[in-house]
């Protein structure tokens, strides 16, 4: 599946703005691929973002969904109560905590109907249905998994390729089942742990996810069975990248460390630590996307006044390796990083 790829890197669907039509067609410009992200948007607006995509990548491109979980009962008053200090500093309201599918069904709809090439799912796997109208549209199905088990029901359901996701990864774990009792939502796993546990029981093209920021990483990954290595955090500082300027300023002045948190989204997720992370993290419910909700216009309004301590600062561990060059030099940087950790392995024949 990765096989025609001139360089195995593919950079990740990153929802809410980073992963741009215009970062995608740069790393394909450059030998790698890209997927773009639905999450977040409306239905309407993916069609326009794929038409985008697809004009200036030739058609060369893939999309992420993100598959919608059971609804939750947990009470969320208390967390949308400690979020009202956040809003009164920028003036703003916390959104209300309504549950949503993220326009799943028809955004799937839209995938099949443009037919693209490679549609990726997160936060659960496809029905064994959902993955065949993408088959009969003739696309390919690849699943972000985060352990073994999950490996195994996104295999029995008919993906092509697994998306095997370490600890390590910054944003949102595609855990199928958030366990509210872990601050991460589920037991960790670190990235070439869990390339060699899954890849022991499948033979599926994976695809590596997590901390990925250097050449010698793509090296790395790929003698450990992966076909290919998903790098977000690497392309985050790159002009083609719709990151905001206060998480581009947080991620370039590296002081800041990583913790997972649910406080913005009600998922796990990893990001750069902040304000709100730092006091609301504790007590933050598994209630997503009723979070995602109440926090979305907290975090538009500290986005506007260029403040990231209320910002989803979603960054991998490794963040402070990233560059800010273009995602062109990015590439040619991996490339040559690659290269020679390839040499240095071959001292060991």
């Amino acid at each position: 599946m990765f096989d025609d790829l001139e360089f195995p890197v593919i950079v990740a669907p990153m929802a809410g703005g980073p992963t741009t039509p215009q970062l995608i067609a740069a790393v394909t410009a450059a030998g790698g691929f890209g997927f773009l992200a639905a999450g977040y948007l409306s239905a309407e607006t993916l069609e326009a973002k794929i038409a985008h995509t697809a004009d200036l990548t030739g058609g060369k491109f893939g999309v992420n969904l993100f598959v919608p979980g059971s609804r939750s009962t947990v009470d969320v008053t208390a967390h949308r109560e400690r979020m009202l200090t956040e809003a009164l500093r920028y003036g703003v309201e916390p959104g209300e905590p309504s549950w949503d599918d993220d326009e799943y069904p028809a955004k799937l709809d839209a995938v099949v109907r443009h037919r693209v090439p490679l549609v990726s799912f997160t936060f659960g796997a496809p029905t064994s249905a959902e993955v065949h109208r993408v088959h009969e549209a003739g696309g390919k199905v690849a699943v972000t998994v985060t352990n073994p088990d999950e490996a195994d029901l996104a295999a029995a359901r008919g993906a092509d390729a697994l998306v095997v996701q370490g600890f390590e990864a910054g944003g949102h774990r595609g855990l199928f089942t958030d366990d509210a009792t872990n601050p991460a939502g589920g037991e960790q796993y670190g990235l070439l742990a869990l390339l060699r546990l899954i890849s022991a029981r499948t033979s599926l093209p994976l695809v590596a996810s997590g901390g990925l920021v250097h050449g010698a990483d793509v090296a790395a990954v790929l003698a450990a069975g992966a076909s290919a290595a998903q790098l977000g955090t690497a392309f985050l500082q790159t002009p083609e990248a719709g990151t905001p300027s206060a998480q581009r300023r947080a991620l370039a002045e590296a002081g800041r460390l990583t913790a997972f948190t649910r406080a913005f989204s009600g998922r796990p997720a990893r990001g750069l630590v902040n304000r709100v992370l730092s006091d609301l993290s504790a007590h933050a419910p598994a209630a997503y996307p009723q979070l995602h909700h109440i926090s979305k216009p907290i975090r538009a309004a500290a986005a506007r006044a260029d403040d990231p301590e209320a910002m989803s600062l979603w960054a991998g561990q490794t963040y402070p390796l990233a560059d800010d060059g273009s995602a062109a030099s990015v590439m040619e940087r991996l490339r040559a990083e690659a290269k020679a950790a390839a040499a240095r392995l071959d001292r060991l024949g």
